[in-house]
């Protein structure tokens, strides 16, 4: 599905990504961890390009969306994206923050009255389901000042979720809550997971990574110093790094 070669991103003298090379096959549910300033952020918005790289190829569906030839939006349809700290449009109602995006997609390829009627209906349909989904469909015409962190990042995710996306990264979207508002949104991504949605993911919650993961990436030093399963990574780590990360953070 996803298949970087040879990655690599600087800031001025500063090298962030160091030449990373992997894949990523449909289904996976993949968490990335590492010491804060590893890259592994960077690495994470480089894969739909909100990051341009420096160098190397970034391969989505067999498309190089790193070719700046390549129509990145298009792509980007495909690829639900949730943030730190929400990103939500504060002008805008909970359901105008969730139907925006397919609404803005979908109605560009639509002329006749009744079919945009129609699909505008559809649209909202499914914007209301999703909200029932997480228990905040009384919601729907409030605004997101309104709403608690927690409340904020599921709307997020369910967001990203309304354009059927083939792929959701998340970059930490537990760091900016409080503590009792984590669990609500890590139960949510569980649920996902649960159901298949490949997902990349970018945390430092060490028990999510190991509930949730399919497969665990160790980043430092802008390069994927070891990976493995969680067991392997959290029970039988191998580098040295890696001891010394997981020494601190478990």
């Amino acid at each position: 599905m996803i298949g970087v070669v040879n990655l690599t991103k600087k800031y001025g003298d500063l090298t962030v990504l160091n030449g990373i090379t992997e894949t990523i096959n449909e289904g996976e549910r993949i968490v990335i961890i590492g010491p804060s300033g590893s890259g592994k952020s960077t690495f994470l918005r480089c894969l739909n390009c909100m990051e341009d790289p420096t160098s190397g190829s970034i391969f989505f569906e067999g498309v190089d969306i790193a070719d700046m030839k390549v129509d990145i939006n298009v792509h980007r349809q495909h690829m639900g994206m949730v943030f730190q700290q929400f990103n939500l449009f504060n002008n805008k109602t909970v359901l105008q923050n969730i139907t925006l995006a397919p609404l803005y997609i979908g109605l560009k390829k639509i002329r006749g009255r009744s079919e945009r009627a129609a699909f505008k209906a559809q649209v909202t349909a499914h914007a209301h389901e999703l909200l029932q989904r997480i228990g905040l469909d009384d919601w729907a015409d409030k605004y997101p000042s309104t709403l608690s962190g927690g409340q904020k990042q599921r709307v997020a995710i369910v967001r990203a979720l309304a354009m059927n996306p083939k792929v959701i990264l998340f970059d930490e979207p537990t760091s900016a809550l409080d503590p009792e508002m984590v669990g609500e949104v890590l139960d949510l991504i569980k649920q996902l997971a649960d159901e298949g949605m490949t997902m990349i993911i970018v945390t430092h919650e060490m028990s999510f990574a190991r509930e949730v993961a399919t497969r665990v990436l160790f980043v430092d030093e802008g390069k994927i110093m070891e990976q493995g399963t969680p067991e392997e990574i959290f029970d039988h780590p191998k580098c040295d790094r890696l001891k010394s990360f997981l020494a601190k953070v478990l």
